[in-house]
C-alpha cells in the first residue's frame, strides 16, 4: 500500500538507503518518506543503528606450546552520518570484523606464556580494539567495546595446572602445619622447664624453711636445759619425728604391711642418716 502511494516508513534507530536509477541519492532518517517510485526512486535497503555484539571464538598457541580457544566479545555499530559506506562497502561486516579479531589474536597470544595470557588479556582486549577501530571506521563503523570474556586452555592443561597448584597448597599447609607443631613443642619446653625450677626452688625454700625451724628448736631446748649440747637435742628430735612417721604409716588404711630395722642402733643410724642429708640440703641452698 506504501509502495502504491509512494510512501515510506523508516524505524527508530534505522536510517534507509535510497537509491534513483540504481545509483545512491541519499540516506531517509526514520520517519515517514516519498519516494516515487515512478521517477526510478526507491528504497536499495535498511541499515541499523543500534549497538551490535558479535563473539569471535579463536584457537591459537601460547608460546609455550599450548592451545587455548580466546572468545571475543565485539560491540559495534553503524554510523548515522556515514551510513552509505556501511551499506555499500561491506558485504558481510560480521566476516570482516571476525577477520580482524583472528589476525590480533594469533599474532599477539602467541607471544605470551598461559599465564601471562591470563594476566595481560586487557592488552590483548586493546591491541584488537584498535586495529578494529582502524579498519572499521574507513567502513563507516565504530567500535564501542572489545572484551576477552573467555580463556579456555584444553582440559589436560587445566587438569594439570589445578594439580600443580593443589601440590603447592598442600606444601605451604604442610610447612605451616609443622611450623605450628613446632612452636607447640617449644612452648610444652620451656614451661616444662619454668615448672620444674619452680618446683626445685619451691623444695628448697621448704628445706630451708625445716633447717631454719629445726636450728630454733634447737637453740631453745639448749637454752633451757643446761648441760645439753645441739647434738643431742637434734638426736632427739629426729627420734621424735621418725617415731611419729612410724605412728602415721601404721595408722594408714592403705598401708599393709612395712619391714624396717628397729632398735636402738637402727635409730641411732636412722638419725645419722637424716641429719646428713638435711646438712647437705642447707649447704647445697648456700
Amino acid at each position: 500500500m506504501g509502495n502504491l502511494f509512494c510512501c515510506v516508513q523508516v524505524d527508530q534507530s534505522t536510517v534507509a538507503v535510497k537509491e534513483r536509477f540504481g545509483k545512491f541519492e541519499d540516506v531517509l532518517e526514520p520517519g515517514c518518506h516519498c519516494v516515487p517510485w515512478i521517477l526510478g526512486n526507491k528504497v536499495a535497503g535498511h541499515l541499523s543503528l543500534r549497538l551490535q555484539q558479535l563473539d569471535v571464538r579463536c584457537e591459537t598457541k601460547t608460546k609455550d606450546d599450548v592451545f587455548v580457544n580466546v572468545v571475543a566479545s565485539i560491540q559495534y555499530r553503524a554510523l548515522g552520518n556515514s551510513a552509505s559506506d556501511a551499506f555499500y562497502k561491506l558485504s558481510n561486516t560480521r566476516s570482516q570484523i571476525q577477520a580482524y579479531v583472528f589476525d590480533v589474536i594469533r599474532a599477539s597470544v602467541p607471544k605470551l606464556k598461559l599465564d601471562d595470557v591470563f594476566e595481560q588479556k586487557n592488552e590483548i582486549a586493546k591491541a584488537v580494539e584498535q586495529e578494529l577501530e582502524k579498519a572499521m571506521s574507513a567502513y563507516g563503523y565504530e567500535i564501542v567495546q572489545t572484551l576477552i570474556v573467555d580463556i579456555e586452555p584444553d582440559e589436560n592443561v587445566k587438569r594439570a595446572m589445578n594439580e600443580i597448584n593443589a601440590a603447592a597448597r598442600l606444601r605451604a599447609a604442610a610447612s605451616d602445619k609443622a611450623e605450628a607443631e613446632k612452636i607447640v613443642q617449644i612452648k610444652r619446653a620451656e614451661g616444662e622447664a619454668e615448672a620444674k625450677y619452680l618446683s626445685g626452688l619451691g623444695i628448697a625454700r621448704q628445706r630451708q624453711a625445716i633447717v631454719d625451724g629445726l636450728r630454733d628448736s634447737v637453740l631453745g631446748f639448749s637454752g633451757n636445759v643446761p648441760g645439753t649440747t645441739a647434738k643431742d637435742v637434734m638426736d632427739m628430735v629426729l627420734v621424735t619425728q621418725y617415731f611419729d612417721t612410724m605412728k602415721e604409716i601404721g595408722a594408714s588404711s592403705k598401708s599393709s604391711a612395712v619391714f624396717i630395722p628397729h632398735g636402738p642402733g637402727a635409730v641411732r643410724d636412722v638419725a645419722t642418716q637424716i641429719r646428713d642429708g638435711l646438712l647437705q640440703g642447707q649447704q647445697i641452698i648456700q
